[in-house]
């Protein structure tokens, strides 16, 4: 007769280690609120990113001229995929971008517009699924 023997139950955890890059599809269709609300001047955008969108540009990318912006005081709804640049309005018409001057613009959903926000923090920007 073989004699069985009482073991305390035993639990394993095993740590998740990702070994590859998924993208999140929570932010399908995902869409930043933002309203076009910079004060009115000679905006100015650089289309090359210096690796962060905060109003403030430290690449050596030129700068490019838009147009005299004014406002549209509208909250658009811009998927979270479109292009969005560091910018700045020429208060003072010196064409440099001096501090107090940053904007963030959005260029429209077909990139041929100028849109800009004082708001430089995305990450308080409501979002929404479109």
């Amino acid at each position: 007769m073989e004699r069985k023997v009482w073991r305390r139950p035993l639990t394993e955890v095993q740590k998740f280690e990702a070994n590859e890059y998924v993208a999140a599809c929570g932010d399908e269709n995902k869409v930043y609120k933002f309203t076009c609300d910079a004060p009115g001047g000679w905006l100015y955008y650089y289309p090359t990113s210096d690796g962060k969108i905060d109003g403030e540009y430290d690449g050596s990318g030129e700068k490019k001229f838009l147009w005299a912006y004014t406002p549209c005081d509208a909250t658009h709804e811009a998927s979270v995929t479109n292009d969005f640049y560091d910018g700045f309005i020429d208060y003072n018409w010196n064409t440099k971008h001096d501090e107090g001057e940053g904007v963030i613009v959005w260029r429209g959903p077909a990139n041929n517009n100028g849109h800009a926000t004082k708001n430089l923090d995305m990450t308080t920007w409501p979002t929404a699924k479109s």
